[in-house]
């Protein structure tokens, strides 16, 4: 099963959306400023992804640059961050078992799609 992290006022986000709905594969959404995920689903996420837990944070959002611009924080701190402020997720991120992308550009969704 493929899940994407969505935002529906993001634009990348949806157009990640519809490349999956055009797929015909089965997928679920998560709504993640609605369900954020928790510090064990970040971490797998960030896990599969494999990247530092800075590289997912978005770091043009106002509650970045207001607070933690310029910050040196472990990688658990970011992580406590985002668990704390979804908003900080970049997004979309589609996960298929332990393959898992950032959707940007939305071409990045065929390494998942194959």
């Amino acid at each position: 099963m493929i899940t994407i992290y969505h935002n529906n006022r993001c634009t990348k986000s949806r157009c990640a959306l519809a490349e999956l709905e055009i797929s015909g594969k089965a997928f679920e959404v998560v709504y993640y400023l609605e369900t954020p995920p928790n510090k064990s689903e970040l971490e797998e996420i960030i896990r599969k992804l494999d990247i530092k837990p800075l590289e997912l944070i978005r770091k043009g959002e106002k509650v970045f640059t207001e607070n933690y611009k310029g910050k040196v924080l472990t990688d658990e701190e970011w992580i406590d961050v985002m668990v704390m402020h979804p908003i900080l997720i970049e997004r979309p991120i589609i996960i298929s078992g332990d393959q898992a992308v950032i959707a940007r550009p939305t071409e990045k969704i065929k390494e998942i799609l194959g």
